[in-house]
């Protein structure tokens, strides 16, 4: 299966537990495909934004972190305290290979996470938040475990911040006084070899409740 075809499988995914099979599947392949055949340059992109805000000593939660390809741009940026999170055992099984985290988590955005409030230092969510895959409740979740004060940081496609109740759930969390923005980057193009015509942003927010 080619790796356009390997995104629009799924893309196409009808639940979770679907979406969860189809990366437990591509998982093995994850890597190549997406870095090669797609250009995949968000994970070192947001990694370099996210290192502007967030210490080196923090304790780090990589949400939705699939093989672990932020892991590895946080851990060559100096980031040792990293945890990964995400529903699919295929993709964590790639993810603890890499050997920079020091805690591997099966949980699922858009649910409650198995976390007590205020574990971690900041939180990180790359290519997750999108169609088919976390909506935008699960940003209550990644705001409850994150300190006072932490940053919460994470990729999102304009479109989807418009259509998807992005828009709706970020402005309605900083009018609750959960958070405040701290940065939303120009669109760029995070896999300009294999999406060419998507574009991303990186938010970052900061806890203040």
């Amino acid at each position: 299966m080619y790796s356009e075809n390997k995104v629009q499988w799924v893309y196409a995914s009808e639940n979770n537990q679907q979406l969860q099979e189809r990366y437990d599947e591509w998982a093995k392949e994850y890597d190549v495909d997406l870095t090669d055949d797609f250009g995949y340059v968000m994970p070192r992109m947001a990694a370099e934004i996210f290192e502007r805000f967030v210490p080196k000593d923090c304790k780090v939660l990589d949400a939705g972190a699939g093989t672990g390809l932020v892991g590895v741009e946080l851990n060559r940026l100096g980031y040792t305290d990293i945890e990964a999170m995400d529903m699919s055992n295929g993709m964590l099984e790639q993810a603890s290979a890499k050997g920079v985290y020091g805690a591997l988590h099966r949980m699922v955005m858009g649910e409650t996470l198995g976390f007590e409030t205020d574990t971690f230092d900041a939180t990180i969510g790359v290519g997750v938040l999108t169609v088919g895959h976390a909506p935008a409740s699960s940003l209550d979740e990644l705001v409850r475990v994150t300190k006072l004060g932490g940053c919460v940081a994470f990729t999102l496609r304009p479109d989807i911040y418009e259509e998807n109740g992005f828009r709706v759930k970020q402005e309605q969390l900083v009018s609750d006084g959960k958070w405040e923005l701290v940065e939303a980057t120009d669109a760029f193009y995070g896999l300009p070899k294999g999406e060419p015509d998507v574009q991303f942003q990186v938010w970052i927010y900061r806890v203040t409740a």
